[in-house]
């Protein structure tokens, strides 16, 4: 997603009083599969738009991010790849992201 297209969605959610969070990438350490910038929106249906790199660590990002939404709080969270997670295709993470979670 774009940041144009990711602007549209937040003015949609906006301007519908829809209930969403924006999960940002803003840092990485070693092997991780998205890096600062990745961006995923978060619906409170539990939808996405974007990725900030799937598996267990995003995952994390959306229970976070349905706290975020109910509590219109920001929050911030470590997902921690250090343990060497395997992706479907046979890629290995080792890294850290810090994801900023934030109302829309």
């Amino acid at each position: 997603m774009d940041d144009l297209e990711l602007l549209k969605r937040i003015v949609s959610i906006k301007s519908i009083g829809a209930q969403a969070a924006l999960a940002t990438v803003i840092r990485t350490k070693g092997s991780t599969p998205r890096k600062a910038g990745a961006k995923m929106i978060i619906y409170a249906d539990g939808t996405l738009s974007g990725t900030i790199g799937g598996g267990c660590g995003e995952a994390e990002v959306i229970e976070i991010a349905m706290d975020v939404i109910a509590t219109k709080k920001s929050a911030q969270h470590i997902v921690d790849l250090t343990a060497g997670l395997f992706y479907e295709d046979g890629g290995i993470c080792g890294g850290i992201q810090y994801v900023f979670i934030e109302p829309i």
